[in-house]
Order: structure tokens, then C-alpha cells, then sequence
């Protein structure tokens, strides 16, 4: 039987994406042509100020290549930082029948979106919101940009009713977005949940808490749009004295927050996790918090942690707080700069409360699922043939 091939651009392999294109390969037969080839040993992350090589495999069961990218300065946060004059022919040699381009701000990708459109069916890979939107100048000149950049799909693939709301806003119709959600590999963080939970509790007791202590954690960058910060001072502004708040990560910030933090010895930091970690991890807390205060797209760590059965609390700037946290089911969504409000919230939880909405999460998180992007793409565009006929 025919397997359609689907040529996919991405600038380098992460985790959130391995096992998507796993699954995806059952389905097609993938290549995914990687354009920041400086990455494939590993990399230096600017926010986390450390060098990042993940301890997953994140390049097994799908095809692959690494582009050679001319960049004199690589770095996929910048038009010029991705450029690949090979691109266009290594996808012409694999000949696909769709191409799935993630992202259109860096050159090359933005080159093969407009080179293949009316080629190929281009499906296009964003999660961006409306959420950080002002009424000005720019704002206006960039919605003029966008929706000419969006012309040159056929169909996006997006993450969440947010998500969906800035296509719309951009030019698309109903029927050129096809739901594909934001998701994370689940079964990798409930695998081995009681060998998972039994090693939580070991490092919760040698960080020094007790069965008692109520615990709140962060996991990420600490960078300036993760408001840290704000959640510092919303739970210094705690007064109870068996609640902890563990930080884990790295980064900019991170002198700045120690030392707000350095008068509360209820408040704990951990340097920077990698991914076979995270499992147990985010089981060190009762609840999770992402407090960003802006240009959180989503938030992939969230489901992560609504996995590993975890409370959530995020900020109304967080893209998935529409979808995934239910207001007293599983979580709050606070004001991002009110951190009375978020200060208040801590102090109404409790270690039952926080397992009841834990479970609520691992029940809603298992609609969010590779599984049901694979579904809805094989539905849309296979079962109702949805493909450009090309010359072969």
C-alpha cells in the first residue's frame, strides 16, 4: 500500500517533537530535514546559559537529515540565522506528497513556503496566540505581514482554541485549520509511575521535606517573560510555614531571584533537570506553577506535568490556560502581574485538594495526545483526498 511522504522543516531535534514524528512515520513515510545542522552534537542555550544535549534519543524511527545552514551567525531565533541554498532540492529529491514546515520567521523555511505553494500541499506548524496583542503601528503592520505570509499555505495545524483565534485573525478560513494538539509523549511520564513517585519521595526527603510540607514547583529558564519574580513575591507573602516552592532550572535571572528568595528558607533551587529526570521531577510538587508574563505560546510543560498527575496554576498569558486548566477542577489561571491574586490561591490549597485536582489533570490531559493529531490528519487529508496532485 502507497504511504504519502511528508517532508517536514524544523531547525533542530527536541523532545517534544521526537515522538510526534515517531507516530507520524506510521502513518507516512517521513523525512524531516533539520535546518540548523550546528545542532546535531548539541548546543549552547543562550537562556538557560548552558550547553544542552538532551539524554533522550530524539532522532530514531523517522528518517532525517541535517541541512548544511551558511549562516555566519546560525541560530533559529532570527531571519538570517537559518540559511540552506540545498533545502529546496534535498525535498525536490525526496519528491513528498505534503511538506510540514514549523515556523516561517527564518529564511529558508519562508523560501520553501512560498517555492512549493501550489506545488504541494503545504501544512504549516505554529502556536502562536493573540494573547500578547496591542493595538498599534506594529501591530497592524505585522497582521498585514502574516496574512501575507499565510496565503502561501494550505492548511495550518493548530495547537488550541487560542492558536486557532490568531489563524483566523491572520487570513485563514474554518476549513483550512485542521486540530492537531499541542501534546507531549504521556506515556513517558506514566510508564514507571510508582518507581517514579518512590524516587520523588526519596529526593523530597533529602531536600528535607516532610509528608506535610504542601509544595509548589517551577521547572524551566529562568529568563525574564517566565515572571519568577512574581511568584517569588506572591509566596513570600505566604504565611504558612509548611508550605515549600521549589525552582529548577537555570539562567539569567537566576542571581537575581536567589537573592529575593535568600530570606525564606521554605524557598529551594535546583539547577537545570534533563528530560529522563522530569518524570520524577515534577512529582517533587503537589501543584505546578507557570507564571509567565508574556510570549508563552502555550506551555509544553504543562501537560507534562498534568501527566505526572500534578495540580496546575498558570497565568492568564499562558496559551494553554483556555484548554487545559480548569478553573477548581484541576487548577487557577491568575492575573500574571497580580501576585495577591496568585499569593491568595497558594494559600487556599492543600495537600488533599492538590491530589484531587491531580487527578482531574491526568483525565483531561489524555484527550491532548499524538494520537489525536494523528486522526484528524489522516481524516482531513487522506479519508477526504485532500492533496495536490504533482508531477512525479
Amino acid at each position: 500500500m502507497y504511504k504519502h511522504r511528508l517532508a517536514i522543516i524544523h531547525t533542530h531535534p527536541i523532545q517534544y517533537n521526537s515522538t510526534w514524528f515517531i507516530k507520524l512515520n506510521q502513518i507516512f513515510d517521513v523525512k524531516v530535514f533539520y535546518t540548523w545542522k550546528q545542532t546535531h552534537k548539541g548546543y549552547w542555550d543562550k537562556k538557560f546559559k548552558r550547553y544542552i544535549k538532551w539524554d533522550i534519543p530524539l532522532t530514531q524511527n523517522y528518517e532525517f537529515e541535517f541541512v548544511s545552514n551558511i549562516s555566519p551567525k546560525p541560530s533559529p531565533n532570527t531571519m538570517w540565522g537559518i540559511i540552506n541554498p540545498r533545502l529546496i532540492s534535498k525535498i525536490r529529491n525526496f519528491n513528498p506528497d505534503f511538506i510540514l514546515i514549523y515556523g516561517w520567521k527564518n529564511l529558508s523555511h519562508l523560501i520553501a513556503m512560498i517555492y512549493f505553494y501550489k506545488k504541494i500541499t503545504i501544512l504549516f506548524r505554529g502556536d502562536s496566540t493573540l494573547l500578547d496583542n496591542k493595538n498599534s503601528i506594529k501591530s497592524q503592520l505585522r497582521h498585514t505581514i502574516l496574512k501575507w505570509v499565510y496565503k502561501h499555505i494550505d492548511y495550518a495545524l493548530y495547537v488550541g482554541r487560542e492558536n486557532k483565534k490568531y489563524f483566523i485573525a491572520n487570513g485563514l478560513s474554518s476549513n483550512q485549520l485542521i486540530f492537531v494538539p499541542h501534546a507531549v509523549n504521556n506515556e513517558f511520564f506514566l510508564s514507571a509511575e510508582e518507581e517514579y513517585e518512590n524516587q520523588a519521595k526519596q529526593w523530597r526527603a533529602n531536600l528535607g521535606l516532610t509528608k506535610n510540607n504542601l509544595t509548589f514547583l517551577y521547572a524551566g529558564k529562568f529568563e525574564p517573560k517566565k515572571n519568577i519574580d512574581t511568584l517569588i513575591k506572591a509566596f513570600l507573602k505566604d504565611p504558612n510555614q509548611n508550605h515549600r516552592l521549589i525552582l529548577v532550572g537555570n539562567g539569567q535571572e537566576e542571581k537575581r531571584l536567589k537573592s529575593m528568595a535568600s530570606t525564606d528558607k521554605r524557598i529551594i533551587f535546583l539547577p537545570f533537570q534533563n528530560q529522563s529526570v522530569m518524570p520524577i521531577v515534577y512529582r517533587l510538587g503537589h501543584i505546578f506553577i507557570l507564571p509567565t508574563s508574556y510570549n508563552e505560546t502555550w506551555g509544553l510543560s504543562v501537560n507534562e506535568a498534568m501527566a505526572c498527575g500534578r495540580a496546575i496554576i498558570v497565568s492568564n498569558k499562558v496559551g494553554c490556560s483556555t484548554d487545559l486548566v480548569k478553573p477548581n477542577i484541576n487548577g487557577f489561571v491568575f492575573t500574571y502581574d497580580d501576585y495577591t491574586m496568585l499569593s491568595e490561591l497558594l494559600q487556599k490549597m492543600s495537600i488533599e485538594k492538590a491530589k484531587n485536582m491531580g487527578q482531574k489533570s491526568k483525565e483531561i490531559i489524555k484527550f491532548w495526545s499524538y494520537e489525536t493529531g494523528i486522526k484528524n490528519i489522516t481524516n482531513y487529508l487522506l479519508n477526504n483526498n485532500n492533496l495536490k496532485r504533482h508531477s512525479k
